[in-house]
């Protein structure tokens, strides 16, 4: 029985997805990329090998990120990419489905957790089930869910940061906002666009966020070259950025996520907010490794925040351990279609 793989968790994100499997951990960690031939409407390449393509494509070839703000946007090229995701784990001998489940944003409409369901069962599930990302993501972040003490989690991803408030196994109140690493990114080319009339693709201004973004200003400050396209010539130019600048350029976008844990805390019992208070919250997601932002997050809120361990991973270990109690689960955290 060892050899089939019967059961898969998928954290569907916006940018990247990972696909764990129960015994062996993460197995899957790709950008969520489809690239497709626009002559023939062909799947060409996806995950990693669509991502290269990036902004290198001829006008016959289009690299789409199906999934917007953490959800599905375009339902043919995601099913091509679960499809993928089931196939490159699953032993090739292998005949039977697996159950597979899936996380969803706290925020994501029945409509649109119907077309996760139906785009797994699509690509080969036998049985598909979703479960919303910050349960997940505190799952995975080691909280203990089913304690009655308060516990905030703040999950900050490619497209949607999400923000919750776990007691007793379930989402106290949570709220689901469209500011992420993406905008981050965007707050970045649009600055460097602004200042130095220089366009830089999205992989660059990613790159630039991770080795010199900041959320509160580095000592001493640290310096990335970069190359463009300067906007006047039409050339390829280098130039240095420093981490200050890129500092002032994202606090747009960050503090729309201060707020949004501030309002949320607003919204919190009592109790519950006390609790928080006393033990901190949990930064999860691609978007907590920002250096300093649970500085900026403590600073600015005054409640202690700590980043948990692998952020990365925290959502799909959370389906791992979800799928390992699967039954305890079917009734708590996850409706069937």
């Amino acid at each position: 029985m060892g050899l089939f793989v019967t059961k898969i968790g998928i954290d569907l994100g916006t940018r990247n997805s990972l696909v764990f499997v129960p015994k062996k951990g993460i197995v899957l960690n790709e950008p969520s990329v489809v690239a497709v031939s626009l002559q023939d409407n062909t799947i060409l390449a996806v995950g990693e090998a669509a991502k290269e393509m990036t902004g290198r494509t001829p006008d016959s070839i289009r690299v789409y990120r199906p999934m917007k703000d953490g959800v599905i946007a375009d339902y043919r090229v995601t099913l091509a990419m679960i499809r993928y995701f089931l196939k490159k784990v699953m032993p090739s001998y292998q005949f039977f489905k697996p159950e597979v489940l899936i996380s969803v944003p706290a925020g994501v409409t029945s409509t649109e957790r119907r077309a996760v369901i139906e785009a797994a069962m699509e690509a080969g599930a036998r049985a598909a089930f979703v479960a919303k990302e910050p349960i997940l993501a505190a799952i995975g972040a080691g909280i203990p869910i089913n304690s009655t003490s308060g516990h905030m989690i703040v999950d900050i991803g490619g497209g949607t940061t999400e923000v919750a408030v776990i007691s007793l196994g379930g989402i106290v109140v949570a709220s689901s906002l469209r500011v992420a690493g993406d905008r981050i990114d965007h707050a970045i080319s649009e600055y460097v666009k602004k200042k130095y009339n220089l366009a830089v693709g999205e992989n660059t201004a990613e790159d630039i966020k991770m080795k010199i973004g900041c959320a509160l200003p580095l000592k001493p400050e640290v310096l990335l070259e970069i190359r463009g396209r300067d906007l006047a010539q039409g050339l390829p130019r280098n130039m240095k950025l420093n981490s200050t600048e890129i500092c002032l350029a994202i606090q747009e976008p960050l503090q729309e996520i201060v707020q949004t844990i501030k309002s949320l805390l607003r919204e919190t019992p009592p109790e519950l907010s006390a609790d928080i208070m006393d033990k901190g919250m949990i930064l999860s997601g691609g978007g907590s490794l920002l250096k300093n932002l649970d500085q900026l997050v403590s600073q600015t809120i005054g409640v202690p925040c700590f980043v948990a361990e692998d952020p990365l991973y925290c959502v799909a270990k959370g389906t791992g351990a979800v799928l390992d109690n699967l039954e305890a689960y079917k009734r708590s955290i996850m409706a069937k279609r």
